[in-house]
Formats: structure tokens, C-alpha cells, sequence
């Protein structure tokens, strides 16, 4: 029987004797190699998964690497990995781009459970299990909504069919199905508030919820919006390293790395934030609630030179705000095959593309023209400035050059938060390393939005930031006046858009929202825009005038750092 040798680093073969051997000592610089007996695969498999659990960092990263690109492997040598591997090497594979998923084990069974068992008791069960004093008013106001409502209740809402018997019982009881989702959604939608707290996160694992979520998200594989929820939960769970083991033992990984391959943008970033806060050992920073990476969302040996943050605006949110523009008229299957493939996200596609050296994050945060049925009280934007500059931090953002980019309101967020940022030394980071900033309409000098609102009273209850983009605000001038005077001394590079045609709001109601005067901060570059309010950060396509500007602009103020 021949006797291979193999290089415990690489697990290459490379040869049989001393000189083949030798010559491959330079490529590693390392002495220490070792001949096996048996098939090349099988060597090199559990070469690799040996080197997988080294205690040299970089050692382990090419372990990884070389195991999710050998696209050889027999289907029972995936199976072994799945079951011979580490937590740490089975959430590096699962952030390897185009990774096999057999080299997962599926989430572990869980105890059968009658088919009329209402999943949804046990959700409040675990709500009422966790504190409910001294929390956020967000948390409270979910958590007594999913406390209070039954499916029994709802589906008297939607019907009261509960009183009939004969023919229309069979219907009544398809309608008590659909409202025990919308309980599971109010449920998630606490725990989600829940999972921003530490404390309550412990409290969630130790009580089971980590299998609860998982069963959860089996029997609703129909409801995209009861399973990004639940990602965003483990997302958040995983900003606790001490949970991290709880979260691979209940299966998420497998399905994590499943999500990952998701067409939708929603959903793939939702995994991949979650994967990220597991994986500590390529990812030096944590991404709270509301923060996403765009780009990179897999392991990547392409080092990263800057950071580009976008910011929505009102009524906006991370990633259909930053969605290529709709067609105007749905195109027909033929008519498609020529047309260039439409983007959800264009930062995600389009400019990770052109700037691959780029992180690209993209914030989300809750906003509302209106108080009236809010979900949560709404604060005001010095308020989610200080939110947003904690989790920001957290991100890494400040320890590389940045661009900020930013629609409507969230315009004024980022000049807030920048104003804020020079005024903490903690902060200084972010400010010195800002290399630009790009506003989409954003109404430096007040909004016709909240005139109109006000006066003709088209919203009831006009919401605080709505309140804040009023023309006599003080708060926007005085916010205003102080970051004109900041940026001035900074030297910001600056550039604006401005749209020039009115945007429908509603059926009825056709306004300009951000007037070309208000968008004109006074400072930089200003272009008009033939786009309504909303299409302002909405390219048409990716050779159109409002990205190449923008792309322009970024490969200027970074110039330095992307070698252009």
C-alpha cells in the first residue's frame, strides 16, 4: 500500500518522499509535516477538521476555508463533518460563500405535539415568564397586546362566526387558524423587544425559548414575517457570547446558513447579521437591533478599506428604501429577459460590486407620520441619535474612513448625530474619520409634509418627528445652525439632491415634500433631480444619472483608501 504525504497546514498532497516534501516547505514556511495511510479524501478530511479546532487563529481560518471550497467530497464525508465539527467551525462554514448545506445536521427533534395544541400559549407563557417592570415602553406596549388578545377573540373580530352551527361551522374554524398567527406575530413581536435586554435573553434561553423559536419556525415555513422575526431574536441572543453554545445546540446554524441563501434581501440579512454576532473569530464587532451588513455577508479575504452607512428616513426602513426604482408598467416575461436583473437593494448589489472593498451597512429604525395607533411612544431625534451613535459604536463604525448616506429625515438623524459626536471625546472617531456625507431631499429647512399636515390637518395626530420637520421648528434650525457651523470648520465633503416633482400621498393628496430651497443645506454640491420625493435614492438602473453621481462621489472623498 503507498504511503501519501500530506501538509498538515494546506492538506494538499505533496508527495510521497523528501523532495516533494521539501519543495513545499517555502509555500507555508512551517516544519512539520506527517504521512498517513489511506485514501486521498479521507486524509484530507479529517486533516482539515483536525486543523479546524488548532489553536492558532489563522490556522483554523484555512482550515475552514479549504473545507467549504472542495466541492469534492462524497456525500457521507459532508455528514461527517457535520458531526465530527466544532461550534466555531460549523458557524465558519455557514458564513462561507455558496456553502454546501450538507455540511450542517438538520435542527435536532423536538417533541411531537397534538395538532390542535395552540403553540401560542406556550409564547405567552414564556412572555409572562420574563420581567415586565422596568422596561422600555416598546416591551410593555407588545407584551400586553400579545398577553391580551386569543385567537378566539380576533376571530370574533374578523367574523364572529362562532355562533353558527351547520355549514358555516367548517368555515369558522379556518378563520380561529389565521388570527393564531397574528397572536404568534404579537408574541414575536415582544420578544423581539425582550431580546434587546441582556438579562431578559438568559431568561429566554433558560426557559426553553430557543427550541419554542425553533418549532415555531418549522411549522411556519408559509410566513416570511413570523421567521425574520424569529431570526432577528437569535440575531440579538447572539449578541451574548455566553448563549452562543444554546443557540448551535438548538440547530440554528443549519438554519441560519439556509436563510443566508435566501433571493431576499430581507431575509439573507437578517441571517447574516445573525451568523456575524456568532462568528468571533473573524468578526471583531457586534451588530445590535437595527444594524445590517450588506456587504460583506460572507468570510472574505478581501480586507476592508472603509465603511459606508445608509441612513432612511421617514416611513422609510434598512432595505426597501434603497430598492431600485419600480417600474412604472409590469413587464412581460419576454420583455424581461433583456432587461438588467432588479435590484432590492442597490447598495447590496450595485456598489458592494463596484466597491467590493467596502463595508456596507444599512440602519433601521421605527418611524411614524402619525401618532395616532402607534406602536410605540415616538421619540424625537436627538433621542435616536444617542441610540443610534451606541450601536453604531458597537458596529466598528469610527475605526475606518465613512460615508454617510442618507434620505429624507434621516438627513437630519446623521447631522445629529455628528453635531452630538463632536461634543464626546468618545465619539472622536466618528467624526475625524468621516470622509463625506450624500443627501437624498433631506429638509434642512423644514418639510412641506408638516405644514400641510398641521393646517389641513390630513394627520390627527401629527407624530414628533413630523412635529420636528415643521419650517418655525426650533429644534431644526438650532440643529440646523450647529452642524453648517461643525461642518464648516470640518471641511465635509458634501452632496445633495434635490427632487422636482410632487409626490402622491395617499389617493387624493399630491405634494412637494422637500421643497429645492430646504434641500439646499448651503454648503456643497446641490443637483435637482426630476424624481418625486421617494424615487430620490431610487436609481432607475445602475448606469442611470443618480448613481453614477453617487458612485462618483464615494470613489472621490475615498480615493485614497481604493486606490482610484
Amino acid at each position: 500500500m503507498s504511503v501519501t504525504a500530506y501538509c498538515l497546514f494546506c492538506c494538499r498532497k505533496i508527495g510521497t518522499s523528501g523532495p516533494a516534501t521539501k519543495s513545499h516547505l517555502p509555500w507555508h514556511d512551517i516544519k512539520h509535516f506527517s504521512t498517513f495511510d489511506g485514501e486521498d479524501h479521507e486524509c484530507a478530511l479529517w486533516l482539515l477538521l483536525k486543523r479546524s479546532q488548532s489553536e492558532d487563529r489563522e490556522v483554523r481560518l484555512q482550515a475552514v476555508q479549504e473545507l467549504a471550497k472542495n466541492s469534492h467530497w462524497h456525500g457521507y464525508q459532508y455528514s461527517t463533518v457535520a458531526q465530527a465539527c466544532d461550534q466555531r467551525t460549523a458557524i465558519g462554514l455557514a458564513r462561507s460563500k455558496d456553502i454546501d448545506l450538507r455540511f450542517f445536521l438538520p435542527p435536532p427533534s423536538l417533541p411531537k405535539i397534538k395538532d390542535d395544541y395552540p403553540i401560542e400559549d406556550e409564547l405567552r407563557l414564556l412572555l409572562v415568564s420574563l420581567p415586565q417592570s422596568d422596561v422600555d415602553p416598546c416591551v410593555q406596549y407588545f407584551t400586553s397586546l400579545a398577553l391580551r388578545e386569543s385567537s378566539q377573540t380576533l376571530a370574533a373580530k374578523r367574523g364572529g362566526l362562532w355562533c353558527f352551527g351547520g355549514n358555516g361551522l367548517p368555515y369558522c374554524e379556518t378563520l380561529g387558524k389565521i388570527p393564531s398567527e397574528t397572536v404568534e406575530l404579537f408574541c414575536l413581536q415582544a420578544l423581539v423587544q425582550h431580546s434587546k435586554v441582556s438579562s431578559h435573553c438568559d431568561k429566554i434561553e433558560a426557559k426553553g425559548g430557543l427550541q419554542l423559536l425553533q418549532r415555531i419556525y418549522q411549522l411556519r415555513k408559509d410566513s416570511a414575517k413570523i421567521q425574520r422575526n424569529i431570526i432577528r431574536i437569535i440575531g440579538n441572543m447572539a449578541l451574548d457570547e455566553r448563549l452562543h453554545s444554546s443557540i448551535v445546540r438548538a440547530g440554528w446554524v443549519s438554519v441560519l446558513a439556509e436563510v443566508m441563501k435566501s433571493p431576499h434581501v430581507i431575509q439573507s440579512s437578517h441571517a447574516s447579521r445573525a451568523l456575524a454576532n456568532l462568528d468571533r473569530d473573524t468578526v471583531q464587532e457586534k451588530y445590535p437591533d437595527g444594524v445590517y451588513v450588506l456587504h460583506p455577508q460572507y468570510r472574505s479575504s478581501q480586507p476592508i478599506k472603509a465603511d459606508i452607512l445608509f441612513v432612511h428616513g421617514l416611513l422609510g426602513a434598512a432595505f426597501k428604501t434603497w430598492r431600485q426604482q419600480d417600474r412604472d408598467q409590469p413587464l412581460d416575461h419576454k420583455a424581461l429577459e433583456g432587461e438588467e436583473d432588479y435590484s432590492q437593494c442597490w447598495p447590496k448589489t450595485w456598489l458592494a460590486s463596484d466597491c467590493p472593498a467596502l463595508r456596507i451597512i444599512s440602519v433601521e429604525y421605527d418611524t411614524h407620520l402619525s401618532d395616532w395607533g402607534a406602536k410605540c411612544p415616538v421619540e424625537s431625534i436627538a433621542y435616536r441619535s444617542n441610540e443610534l451613535l451606541d450601536k453604531l459604536r458597537a458596529a466598528g463604525i469610527g475605526e475606518r474612513p465613512l460615508v454617510w448616506v442618507s434620505h429624507s429625515m434621516g438627513g437630519l438623524l446623521v447631522k445629529k448625530m455628528l453635531v452630538d459626536a463632536s461634543k464626546n471625546p468618545e465619539m472622536d472617531k466618528i467624526v475625524n474619520n468621516t470622509r463625506g456625507i450624500i443627501f437624498y431631499s433631506v429638509p434642512h429647512h423644514g418639510s412641506q409634509l408638516a405644514e400641510y399636515s398641521i393646517n389641513a390637518r390630513y394627520l390627527l395626530f401629527p407624530s414628533a418627528e413630523v412635529k420636528e420637520l415643521s419650517k418655525d421648528s426650533p429644534a431644526l434650525k438650532e440643529l440646523n445652525d450647529d452642524f453648517l457651523s461643525f461642518a464648516k470648520e470640518q471641511k465635509f465633503p458634501v452632496l445633495s439632491f434635490a427632487e422636482t416633482l410632487p409626490t402622491h400621498i395617499g389617493s387624493m393628496i399630491k405634494l412637494h415634500v422637500v421643497p429645492l430651497e430646504s434641500a439646499d443645506l448651503g454648503i456643497g454640491d446641490l443637483i435637482p433631480v426630476d424624481v418625486n420625493h421617494l424615487n430620490i435614492c431610487k436609481p432607475k438602473k445602475k448606469d442611470a444619472f443618480l448613481y453614477q453621481q453617487t458612485l462618483k462621489f464615494i470613489q472621490e472623498v475615498l480615493s485614497r483608501e481604493l486606490g482610484n
